[in-house]
């Protein structure tokens, strides 16, 4: 089992950039696909990135692609979403993910969740 902590949401201009963190728990980390989802107000929660266990497979949604990168440090157990040219329909809560099987875009396929965090993007 993992527990996951997100963290590093806030508020920015449209244009700028944040950084999220997800720091795991356990010494277990490594073993787990990783993943990104976010939840705008009044929509479902929908997939951003993903990345495998050593981190050299990635995949994006088709609105985050370019402009985010998800990268993972074993070593510390954490998890960034790295996210540049934010525009105002990035506004949402982040969730970071665990996933014991391979990369997937799918939130079915995730078994343990990050309580979430804010990013506003404003106009």
């Amino acid at each position: 089992q993992v527990q996951l902590v997100d963290t590093g949401g806030g508020l920015v201009q449209a244009g700028g950039s944040l950084r999220l963190s997800c720091a795991a728990s356990g010494r277990t980390f490594s073993m787990y696909t990783m993943g990104w989802f976010r939840q705008a107000p009044g929509k479902e929660r929908e997939f951003v990135a993903t990345l495998s266990r050593s981190g050299s497979s990635t995949y994006y949604a088709d609105s985050v692609k370019g402009r985010f990168t998800i990268s993972r440090d074993n070593a510390k157990n954490t998890l960034y979403l790295q996210m540049n040219s934010l525009k105002p329909e990035d506004t949402a809560v982040y969730y970071c993910a665990a996933n014991k099987g391979l990369i997937s875009p799918l939130e079915a396929q995730y078994d343990y969740w990050g309580q979430g965090t804010q990013v506003t993007v404003s106009s």
